[in-house]
């Protein structure tokens, strides 16, 4: 396998700038909060938009609506429209979706695994006398 650093750790290939804002864009969607919270709802199966709003308590029906447009476009939730009345509408994840799940689904876990460590470390850093710039 074939390292990212040579000796003197100098990059062997530079980043361009585009590939930079690419990625920064796909994990601007996948990091939010809200995105994280829908996907991992959703990874129990397909929900109606308001049964996933009560899971997820605290979210807007406005952040919701914008939350699953965009993770729609992004090819990660399908939604479903179904012809009754009044019309039934489902979201759930695609297979790419699911393939999100499992890191989204860690990331939450090491947070709450790591959230005392993180308040001790805060509180400390928070009480510790001023410090001055580098």
């Amino acid at each position: 396998m074939r390292q990212p650093f040579g000796p003197a750790m100098k990059p062997r290939h530079r980043h361009l700038p585009e590939d930079c804002r690419a990625v920064s864009d796909v994990l601007a969607r996948v990091g939010d909060k809200w995105s994280v919270l829908v996907v991992t709802r959703l990874g129990n199966g397909p929900m109606r938009f308001n049964a996933l709003r009560r899971a997820i308590g605290g979210i807007s029906q406005r952040m919701l609506t914008l939350t699953l447009r965009g993770l729609e476009r992004d090819g990660l939730v399908t939604r479903t429209v179904f012809p009754t009345i009044p019309p039934r509408v489902d979201y759930a994840l695609t297979p790419l979706g699911r393939d999100l799940l499992k890191p989204v689904s860690a990331r939450g876990e090491w947070a709450l695994r790591n959230q005392p460590k993180i308040a001790r470390a805060r509180e400390k850093f928070d009480t510790a006398p001023s410090r001055t710039a580098a």
